[in-house]
């Protein structure tokens, strides 16, 4: 084990905020070698921690105070961190981790960040990925932003709850590549919706349509499978992706247009269908796809 490894374990773990998420995160510290600190403004929320041995305290401070070296922060909205965090920084001893969990605002990150850093304590920002099926299975993705260093030391925690944690740079970062992941699955939500309404118009059984859709996904790896270049420019002529995202942008180009048509006939509005076919080929990075050549 290496040193710093051995470090983030003996260090006390602190928790604020017990909700959907939080509190399963929270719960797969409970053997943390380092000890729990947990606080929540609802008391049921800590008792239940508190019964399985977890340590209770009363606010943001007296969690500090309690010795807790990495203090996690999942609370509600962007004030509520701010306020957390504002208690947290008069108290904490300098070289203390505080990772904020929720999603908010990244400019929000970058300025508790900086106020920190006036104090010696480090603040990243660590939204989660997984929901709350990920926290209760320890199958989260963590997307850090803010001093390596400070990431590394909680690795170790975060691994009891997330089997995934990428750096993205500094402060903030975590956060807007939680952004843009979350874009991911609420534009496919929404294609998912249009989808359904045509499989429905055309007398189909929807959930054995959604089991379809989540199996083939989890062997393809659904819209992520395209997300294998460090840029989203065109793709060069001499580049080996090339065929591969061109046959991609063929067989989607294709099924788009039979959706659409499909869509027509039964009568169903594709307005999400009729504007992936537009921008497919640009999101892969290869020309598109001439009517003649379908």
């Amino acid at each position: 084990m290496a040193a710093t490894e051995g470090a983030a374990t003996s260090e006390k773990v602190g928790w604020i905020g017990l909700g959907q998420i939080g509190a399963p995160m929270a719960k797969r510290l409970l053997d943390h070698p380092g000890g729990l600190v947990v606080c929540d403004v609802v008391p049921e929320a800590t008792e239940r921690l508190a019964r399985k041995g977890a340590e209770v305290a009363a606010d943001a401070a007296a969690v500090v105070a309690a010795g807790a070296t990495v203090i996690s922060v999942m609370v509600r909205d962007d004030a509520q961190v701010r306020d957390v965090v504002g208690a947290i920084l008069p108290v904490a001893a300098p070289g203390t981790v505080v990772a904020i969990h929720s999603t908010i605002v990244p400019e929000t990150a970058e300025a508790l960040a900086v106020e920190a850093a006036a104090v010696g304590v480090h603040v990243i920002d660590a939204p989660v990925s997984g929901g709350s099926m990920g926290a209760a299975t320890g199958r989260l993705a963590i997307l850090a932003g803010g001093e390596a260093d400070a990431v590394d030391r909680c690795r170790e925690p975060f691994g009891r709850f997330a089997d995934l944690v990428v750096r993205f740079g500094p402060a903030g970062a975590g956060t807007r590549a939680k952004v843009a992941r979350n874009l991911v699955s609420f534009a496919a939500f929404a294609a998912a919706a249009e989808a359904s309404r045509i499989a429905e118009a055309a007398g189909l059984d929807l959930v054995a349509l959604g089991e379809v859709v989540r199996h083939s996904d989890a062997v393809t790896g659904g819209p992520g499978a395209i997300m294998i270049r460090a840029t989203a420019a065109p793709v060069a002529d001499d580049d080996p992706m090339g065929p591969i995202l061109e046959h991609t942008r063929a067989l989607g180009e294709k099924d788009l247009g039979l959706a659409i048509a499909l869509g027509e006939a039964l009568d169903v509005a594709t307005p999400i269908a009729a504007l992936a076919l537009d921008r497919l080929a640009d999101g892969l990075g290869v020309p598109h796809q001439t009517p003649g050549e379908r």
